[in-house]
């Protein structure tokens, strides 16, 4: 703006020398009225008020020099005059040649100014993201919802696409060791400083360099419904044998005593590891574990022959008296916890998130550990994830300098408490976080205090293998041995998914990065993508639908997979109006209640068979324009529209239920997968879908 400011008013200053000139060179119709009468601020600006009469003027400018004189004279002006003139046109072409940016220029400060940062969920998307941006106005913060799954950083990273700050919760060194000389060492930085030892040592590299560092723990345990024991005056468990006593005497009244969603594979290797937590934690447990996790190891490492015969002992003892069944195996979140609800269950493997919800239902509840065969007491706890930076920051001072402001904000106490669920007490490894326990984790006080929170080995093997291994053991297909046996030798096996065939190829790379003049190209070519996948005229989505950059890269079917957004992303199709549309379009644009909010440019939606205006205001963001094939969008026009968002966020989108269904809902990750599973897909074009003023 200052540039076309200037340029305004150095061709207004050019015109008016060039009068001069031609007034002293007796040109301007025979006279020589002086040109400057009437050069005011409010000329400059287009106004004509302000005038001074040329003839006033000019009769106080008498002059009683012979004609020879005043002839040199004009000369000599003239001179200077042309001088002058050729100066400033020299600076005009300078000054329009410098302010002027391509539209390449542009795009590549957009780029140096943005810090990416993928985040692991959209819980985090919508709560943490938000806060972490308005804490930092002036860094512009890009979050995409990427993938619970360092494979899909390794591929960023093999192919040139690994983003500025990284978020994984299912987490190992194991699993991250590939991505070591990639990531900035923050061993030396405050924010590692401020992580307790004995949590930073588990993610301290052999070198002693460190890459990652934890946010707060989720601790999970056993979910007691305490008026269920009351009611048939069954003692509380304190420890293993008595908490075996109250499942046998409720399986005597009919009521399971535990069970727990055995589908998912987390609770399988949850349950497996904290039976054993006291065990895996000793210096035996210790010793294997840091062989296990060693970045710099080159070999497969299985199951050490000391600690874990006993680990799947104590399974198998446990499934005996929990009287675990082939019928549990089949049991998701949902209907564990209404069968606890409904009474039908007194215990289920849970977190301190479930005792808040149950007691706003009236339900008596409390929150209880793992309870060791040994005697101990011991919490399953999880980081809610790992974060690391590139190293590439360290090339760039001013982009390191953002990025470390980033990361201190992301590690904050107040960050913190936006990551974890209503009624969560927040257990932070950081000391600059103090511990504060509320009623729905009293029980475990002296557990927290002990510092018996075990932290999950939680590489993709051990989820995988727990899940098969775990899973045959309650069917009864396994026994202890047999169990230690299966999953030693599926750690020893090599990996086969290299061999994965290839189902999309991209033979160029889009940068996710928003650009105020057109979006984001990789989302556009998502969207457009999907378009022609959906058969419709129109295609809407949250920014947070599509994983990042597409790449110039082979795609296997798990990477394909993972350019969609992993976590509840729904499709719903609409034949709208005009009308329907804009105002479906400006809820994405704008925000609705209870629907999603944009909080920066990069969270702004994406559109596909439109382009659309918008105006940036004080953090907010005003609709201002539609078009489609390049006219403005009638309001009696006829269009099939695709809609993507979670299924939270399209209830509010489309609360009003315009438009005609042409369609039941459906996973978008599921759509996208059948898309690409047989080959020969093809990616669309990338199109210039918004314009931000």
């Amino acid at each position: 703006m200052v540039v076309v400011e200037y340029f305004y008013v150095s061709v207004l200053l050019y015109l008016r020398l060039f009068k001069y000139l031609l007034w002293y060179s007796g040109l301007q119709n025979g006279t020589h009225a002086f040109p400057w009468a009437g050069f005011t601020a409010h000329t400059l600006a287009g106004s004509d008020v302000g005038s001074i009469s040329r003839s006033s003027f000019a009769a106080k400018r008498r002059l009683t020099k012979s004609c020879e004189e005043n002839d040199l004279m004009h000369k000599r002006t003239l001179r200077r005059l042309i001088s002058v003139l050729a100066a400033l046109a020299m600076g005009l072409s300078l000054l329009t040649g410098c302010g002027a940016k391509s539209a390449e220029q542009v795009q590549e400060q957009e780029d140096a100014q943005t810090i990416q940062v993928y985040l692991w969920s959209t819980s985090l998307y919508e709560t943490y993201a938000p806060y972490v941006q308005a804490q930092l106005p002036d860094v512009n913060i890009e979050f995409i919802v990427g993938n619970n799954d360092l494979d899909f950083y390794k591929f960023l990273q093999e192919n040139g696409g690994l983003p500025d700050i990284i978020t994984c919760c299912r987490f190992s060194l194991h699993d991250a060791a590939p991505l070591k000389d990639s990531l900035m060492n923050l061993a030396m930085t405050n924010e590692a400083g401020a992580v307790y030892n004995t949590y930073l040592n588990s993610f301290k590299n052999e070198d002693g360099s460190v890459n990652w560092l934890p946010v707060c723990a989720d601790a999970h345990g056993f979910v007691v419904n305490r008026s269920l024991f009351e009611q048939y005056d069954i003692p509380l468990p304190t420890d293993y044998a008595s908490f075996v006593s109250a499942c046998q005497a409720f399986e005597a009244l009919g009521i399971r005593g535990f069970t727990a969603d055995y589908t998912y594979d987390y609770t399988c290797m949850e349950t497996l590891q904290g039976l054993s937590a006291a065990e895996l934690t000793t210096t035996e447990g210790r010793k294997w574990r840091t062989a296990y996790s060693d970045p710099a190891s080159t070999t497969r490492v299985g199951l050490d022959d000391t600690v874990w015969p006993g680990a799947f002992e104590r399974m198998a003892q446990f499934i005996q008296d929990t009287h675990l069944t082939a019928d549990d195996l089949v049991l998701n979140y949902d209907d564990v916890t209404g069968m606890f609800r409904n009474g039908e269950v007194a215990m289920y493997f849970g977190s301190s998130a479930g005792v808040k919800m149950f007691r706003d239902e009236g339900i008596d509840t409390i929150f209880l550990p793992f309870f060791s065969q040994n005697g101990e007491k011991w919490i399953m706890t999880t980081p809610y994830f790992q974060v690391a930076l590139n190293r590439d920051l360290e090339q760039d001072a001013a982009r390191r300098e953002k990025a470390m402001k980033v990361l201190n904000v992301m590690l904050s106490e107040e960050a913190q408490n936006r990551i974890i669920s209503d009624g969560q007490d927040m257990l932070s490894y950081s000391q600059n976080v103090p511990l504060r326990l509320t009623e729905y984790l009293k029980d475990v006080r002296s557990v927290v205090e002990e510092n018996h929170m075990y932290i999950r080995i939680a590489s993709n093997d051990f989820f995988a293998i727990s899940k098969d291994v775990v899973s045959k053991m309650i069917a009864g297909e396994y026994t202890a041995q047999q169990a230690y046996q299966a999953f030693n030798s599926q750690l020893l096996a090599e990996d086969g998914s290299a061999d994965e065939e290839i189902v999309l190829t991209s033979g160029q790379s889009y940068s996710n990065v928003f650009h105020a003049n057109g979006g984001s190209a990789s989302f556009s070519v998502m969207a457009n993508t999907l378009r022609g996948v959906y058969g419709t005229d129109v295609l809407i989505a949250t920014a947070n639908s599509f994983t990042g950059s597409v790449l110039q890269a082979d795609y296997t079917q798990k990477m394909a997979a993972s350019m969609i957004m992993p976590n509840s992303l729904m499709s719903r199709q609409h034949t709208m109006t005009g009308a329907e549309l804009k105002a479906a379009v400006r809820a994405f644009v704008e925000g609705c209640e209870g629907g999603f909010v944009p909080f920066n440019r990069g969270s702004l939606p994406v559109v596909s068979g439109i382009a659309v205006e918008v105006k940036e205001a004080g953090g907010s963001y005003t609709l201002t324009g539609i078009t489609r094939n390049g006219q403005p969008l009638k309001d009696d026009d006829t269009v099939t529209v695709t809609c993507l968002a979670t299924e939270k966020q399209m209830e509010a989108l489309l609360a009003s239920g315009s438009g005609t269904p042409l369609a039941e809902d459906t996973w978008v990750k599921d759509r996208w997968r059948d898309h690409v599973s047989g080959g020969g897909a093809a990616l669309a074009e990338p199109e210039n879908y918004i314009t931000l003023r």
